[in-house]
């Protein structure tokens, strides 16, 4: 129905940057929320941030400030800046794409995740 492609992340020292893209395509009538979660080994996955229609955003406490969210809605495109990196924003980071589909149902897409691993 919608895939999502990830890309970016990897390693990093504490201080650092980087910069996630995820891309959703397929059957796609509309998007309403994209967001990237997180989910560190042993914990549960949380929301990072999030941009919905109108470009209206939401941060997690931890990394407000220091991360931004912004799309690109020509591309179907969402994308994580995330400066001034943490040991503890070490993770495994999944996009995450809410859309109503060309069937006309609404749609809920994961991508594969991708693993950030920030060095102290």
């Amino acid at each position: 129905q919608v895939q999502l492609a990830e890309s970016g992340g990897g390693l990093a020292e504490a201080g650092g940057s980087l910069r996630l893209s995820c891309a959703a395509s397929g059957r796609i009538l509309s998007i309403n929320t994209m967001g990237w979660y997180r989910q560190a080994p042993g914990n549960q996955r949380e929301l990072v941030a999030c941009i919905i229609s109108g470009d209206n955003t939401n941060y997690a406490d931890s990394v407000k400030g220091r991360f931004t969210i912004s799309r690109d809605n020509a591309k179907n495109t969402v994308y994580l800046q995330m400066n001034s990196l943490k040991p503890e924003d070490t993770a495994v980071y999944y996009c995450n794409v809410k859309s109503t589909t060309t069937y006309g149902y609404p749609f809920d897409a994961w991508g594969q995740g991708t693993q950030i691993t920030v060095s102290s």
